[in-house]
């Protein structure tokens, strides 16, 4: 009987915290003179950093939250944990909208980070020899960004130039029978003298002590890739006009951020206009 009591109680206790939790009062942003943004260390969390002086003289206070992890930013603004976060692109948020059910939207888009062309053997687009060997990343959004930048300068022809979803079986034309070969994203720059030449993202590239003005091409700021896949300005559904968070936009948009950037990250990040 004690043992059933006992499961009884504790059942009843989970209940009631579960329905606690999901009690949660909506957070009303209109308002609001303070905001708690969640971001990833670089380059997210510095650039707001470079933020806080600009908030200041509108008479707001920016209190950052630097993460490591993709999900509790989503989350914990879903929640009302945290005001705002910035780390993504529309394609990510709008997946985990989809699958976590939460009801996130984009503000504004504030930078990229552009991939690039480096030369691996070839050290020029106009050296690459017939049959040559192209490394690209494996992953799905990667592998698309990067045969939309080997399209653009002329290498391939795609059978849409503007799909995010391309893959190499979507290569309409390859005049110079290149092998496109697809690595881990992270492992590229190892073995990037094994091919002729290789397209990398912007932080590996910056790992690896490669600067972006090296790149033999990189994302036009105005491409396909780089719109889609431009990193934003997140809030919960409803406070996307509130007066604190388009304030927030125009600060991350803001001369002072932009050269911040430029000066700091030498072209592996853009931001957008």
């Amino acid at each position: 009987m004690k043992k059933i009591i006992a499961l009884t109680l504790a059942v009843a206790l989970s209940a009631f915290a579960f329905a606690g939790c999901g009690s949660k009062k909506e957070k009303d942003l209109s308002s609001a003179k303070t905001i708690t943004v969640a971001a990833t260390a670089t380059p997210h969390a510095e650039m707001l950093e470079q933020c806080k002086d600009i908030m200041a003289e509108d008479g707001y206070t920016l209190k950052i939250k630097t993460m490591s992890d993709y999900v509790i930013p989503n989350t914990a603004t879903e929640s009302g944990d945290v005001d705002a976060n910035f780390f993504q692109h529309t394609p990510y948020l709008e997946e985990f909208n989809q699958s976590k059910n939460t009801h996130l939207v984009s503000v504004a888009k504030i930078h990229y980070e552009p991939l690039g062309i480096y030369a691996g053997t070839s050290k020029s687009l106009t050296e690459i020899p017939d049959g040559a060997k192209i490394a690209v990343p494996n992953d799905t959004t990667n592998e698309a960004r990067a045969l939309l930048l080997l399209d653009a300068n002329g290498l391939i022809k795609l059978k849409d130039s503007t799909s995010i979803t391309s893959t190499k079986n979507d290569i309409e034309s390859n005049p110079h029978n290149y092998e496109i070969v697809e690595l881990a994203a992270d492992m590229i720059t190892k073995y990037m003298n094994d091919y002729a030449i290789a397209v990398i993202n912007g932080n590996y590239a910056m790992n690896a002590g490669l600067k972006v003005k090296d790149a033999l091409a990189i994302e036009d700021a105005d491409s396909t890739a780089a719109q889609t896949y431009a990193n934003v300005l997140v809030v919960k559904k409803g406070n996307e006009k509130a007066p604190i968070v388009e304030a927030l936009a125009k600060a991350l948009k803001s001369e002072k951020v932009k050269k911040f950037v430029e000066e700091k990250y030498q072209g592996s990040v853009v931001v957008v206009d």
